[in-house]
């Protein structure tokens, strides 16, 4: 029987257009494989920078692209708009939720994490996580609807409710949603209106931990938590919620009443593990061979949040958008050296590209093991190394121009909603229709 690993037409499918997923099919440019491309939404997102987009820095249309655009000069690449519902790895195919069933020689599951309330899954109603740009306008139009709101109550205490905005988890996006809502109320809006101090808002940060940004040396973290508080944010350590409901959230048994709440404590992997039947960790991340298989089925690879994968140092491979690229990347040169029946290359080895996180517009930190910064110098380094990797060089300059417009000018460029379906707590997810490409190669995004 011949080896299906090095047949002519060798059907590869990837799930997931997310970082890990990308830059898989992108390193299997002329390898002689059929990919298919398999993602629940038709686009890619530069998720680093969602927060940016809903908090108004960043129109939603400059960090996603559309995964047919990314991949339109190859031919040997079809993208596919579905949901997965599970993989037959003995048939070898993966079965859509729709009933469609696509074929494979071999498997790579990119599907990234999902949020995780810790078995409280009615908190969600009330504590919205930060995920998928349906996320990112819906967090927009409560953060936006919620001070129209306080312009028009007059009950002081209900105007302090509406203004009142928590965020749950002192990781990096938690530390970046509370210094960039804190920035909104009280350096962009404060000339706005009329009945209401834009500058009374009080923005409450809530780590479980005894630091915010444990991922990050110690000292950077002290400096972060100076340069929230100096923005005004409320930064409570110890504080791991207990309670989640309408118009409150309960933490170290004290109850804040506040109708804007933000996830961003904890994530869950996908089901991939349950797909395919293999070992897990705790949060459902699937544990691989050091190539990045699955054990017992090599023709299975796992990549990016939906794997654990431990370094050469011992410590985990941490859920980042670089950590991701270099799986995919390492995933894509195992696939190759198959397909070119060459040897098996050396097992992955992540390689540290260092940590990163912004708090306002001119504090930031940055952790790359051999050197640490904070301050103006590593805002710069920031947003420097995040242009950097986005898509194209017109996203590249246009997210420059507007956080340089935002820098002098204080000036927001996506302030703008559709009420219909956006009030705090409506549904505006519900109104994200689609992507629309435009005559210039880019795309708009059309609200219902």
């Amino acid at each position: 029987m011949r080896d299906r690993h090095n047949m002519p037409g060798h059907r590869l499918v990837i799930v997931g257009g997310g970082f890990a997923g990308l830059a898989c099919a992108e390193s299997l440019k002329d390898s002689g494989a059929k990919i298919t491309l398999i993602d629940r939404r038709n686009h890619h997102l530069f998720q680093p920078l969602l927060y940016q987009a809903a908090t108004s820095t960043l129109p939603l249309s400059d960090i996603a692209w559309p995964l047919r655009q990314v991949f339109r000069t190859r031919r040997d690449v079809t993208t596919l708009l579905g949901e997965v519902a599970g993989v037959d790895a003995v048939a070898r195919c993966v079965r859509l939720t729709d009933g469609a069933t696509i074929a494979y020689d071999t498997l790579v599951l990119a599907t990234g994490a999902q949020h995780a309330y810790f078995g409280n899954d009615e908190w969600a109603a009330h504590a919205h996580g930060l995920k998928t740009l349906e996320d990112a306008t819906r967090i927009r139009a409560h953060i936006l609807t919620a001070f129209e709101a306080a312009e028009r109550a007059e009950d002081p205490a209900e105007r302090q409710r509406l203004m009142t905005f928590v965020v749950v988890g002192g990781g990096p996006t938690g530390v970046e949603m509370a210094a960039a809502i804190a920035e909104l109320a009280r350096r962009v809006m404060q000339t706005e209106f009329r009945n209401v101090d834009t500058r009374d808002a009080r923005v409450i940060s809530l780590e479980a931990g005894p630091r915010i940004l444990g991922a990050f040396p110690e000292s950077l973290g002290r400096y972060a938590k100076r340069a929230l508080e100096r923005q005004g944010v409320e930064v409570r350590l110890g504080s791991a919620v207990t309670d989640c409901g309408p118009g409150h959230v309960t933490a170290r048994g004290r109850m804040i009443r506040a109708k804007t709440a933000i996830w961003a404590a904890g994530v869950q992997a996908s089901d991939a593990a349950r797909w395919i039947g293999a070992a897990s960790d705790r949060v459902g991340r699937v544990q691989l061979a050091a190539d990045l298989t699955v054990p017992g089925c090599s023709e299975i690879f796992v990549i990016g949040d939906t794997a654990t994968v431990t370094s050469v140092s011992g410590a985990p491979v941490p859920g980042t958008a670089p950590a991701a690229k270099q799986m995919g990347r390492h995933a894509a040169l195992v696939i190759a050296s198959r397909l070119q029946g060459g040897s098996a290359p050396a097992p992955f080895r992540y390689r540290h590209q260092g940590n990163f996180a912004t708090i306002g517009r001119r504090a930031a930190i940055v952790d790359l093991g051999w050197i640490h910064l904070s301050g103006p110098l590593a805002s710069w380094t920031w947003g420097i190394c995040h242009i950097w990797f986005l898509i194209g060089t017109r996203s590249r300059i246009v997210v420059a121009l507007n956080w340089l417009w935002s820098h002098l000018f204080g000036h927001k460029c996506a302030r703008c909603w559709f009420p219909r379906g956006t009030e705090p707590g409506g549904g505006a997810d519900k109104n994200l229709d689609c992507f629309k490409k435009s005559d210039r190669g880019s795309f708009d995004i059309r609200l219902g």
